[in-house]
């Protein structure tokens, strides 16, 4: 691995259209970590939504413009569980079939991270960060299942001096965004969520971390709607400790 490893960020839609705090805080968490970071301007969607849907061909052109966009980077990270598990374990099954990409598919993959698997395997990131609460860490379902993800994120937050990570009875339990999941079957989404949101009160918990930004805005809207004062926060926020813009969901001004 260089010295310095040039990761291309894929910043995802989400954080891009609704939480850009949490780009800037993978940028700020990389950097410290070593890493000459690059925000390839022609990066759009990884194409999950079509994929899930069954539009294969929308797909396939939307992996071709990432493919193309971050090959030349050493390696590919993002805050997000799910769209690195798109990029690493269903781009090279989507293009297994175009000679063109079917390689630069599985390259592409292979060098792809979700980024606190990134911080704690490949780059052995200590974090030195401070935060006054108790947390509890929500696994979302692509990072967990597809990738792996659970303790990294775990250790990287136990370098966080002031806080209590406190564990929910079921954080491996979906909360019922799953992209266009909940927007199909809205009620079983509704319930599931409000499962989820009965677990996160019961672990006594003041913040809400997680690393994907669907799972986050979806558990924060049904915090909210049961009048729960519960910080929600995308981990990579309180690693890079940037923590002074409002918690997610939070009414306009509030801290």
């Amino acid at each position: 691995m260089p010295e310095r490893p040039r990761v291309g960020l894929f910043v995802t839609c989400l954080v891009d259209l609704f939480r850009p705090s949490v780009g800037f805080a993978a940028i700020k968490l990389l950097e410290e970590a070593g890493c000459v970071v690059g925000v390839p301007t022609a990066q759009t969607c990884c194409g999950q939504p079509a994929y899930n849907s069954g539009d294969r061909g929308d797909a396939q052109a939307i992996a071709r413009q990432v493919i193309a966009a971050f090959e030349t980077f050493d390696f590919v990270v993002a805050p997000s569980g799910s769209c690195a598990g798109m990029l690493r374990e269903h781009y090279p099954r989507l293009l297994a079939d175009d000679p063109a990409y079917r390689a630069r598919a599985e390259a592409l993959a292979e060098k792809t991270y979700e980024l606190c698997a990134f911080l704690a395997e490949v780059m052995n990131r200590q974090i030195a960060a401070h935060y006054d609460g108790v947390a509890t860490y929500h696994d979302a379902c692509s990072g967990l299942r597809e990738l792996g993800v659970k303790a990294q994120p775990r250790r990287l937050l136990a370098g966080v001096s002031g806080l209590t990570l406190k564990e929910m009875a079921t954080p491996e339990t979906c909360c019922g965004f799953g992209g266009t999941f909940c927007v199909k079957y809205p009620a079983i989404s509704d319930k599931m969520v409000s499962d989820k949101a009965a677990d996160i009160e019961a672990s006594g918990a003041d913040t809400l971390l997680a690393g994907d930004m669907g799972c986050l805005l979806n558990m924060a809207g049904k915090l909210s709607r049961r009048g729960r004062a519960i910080r929600v926060r995308h981990v990579a926020e309180l690693l890079a400790g940037m923590t002074d813009t409002p918690p997610i969901g939070a009414p306009k001004g509030q801290r």
